[in-house]
């Protein structure tokens, strides 16, 4: 058994399935935890990745980008419309 340092929980970890700087999470606050130490099974909050936090904004800018697209070929196809009269 472990203890989750956000909010105190026990957590049943084997620790012979676990090996030092894994991550698992606190079934009951969902915080992101890494196996610090095996004996006994120590657990601290997980670093954040800071180039996965990088990711999810990259992926929001590519979003804008596909609403923009979409926006703009209404557009040309308005646009178009003109040519034939």
């Amino acid at each position: 058994m472990a203890t989750c340092p956000e909010c105190d929980a026990e957590i049943e970890v084997d620790e012979f399935d676990v090996d030092k700087g894994d991550q698992l999470s606190c079934p009951e606050c969902g915080s992101n935890l890494e196996v610090t130490g095996l004996s006994p099974i120590e657990l601290d909050l997980a670093p954040e990745d800071e180039d996965d936090e990088d990711d999810d904004d990259d992926d929001d800018l590519d979003d804008e980008d596909d609403l923009d697209d979409e926006e703009g070929e209404e557009d040309d196809e308005e646009d178009g419309g003109d040519w034939d009269e």
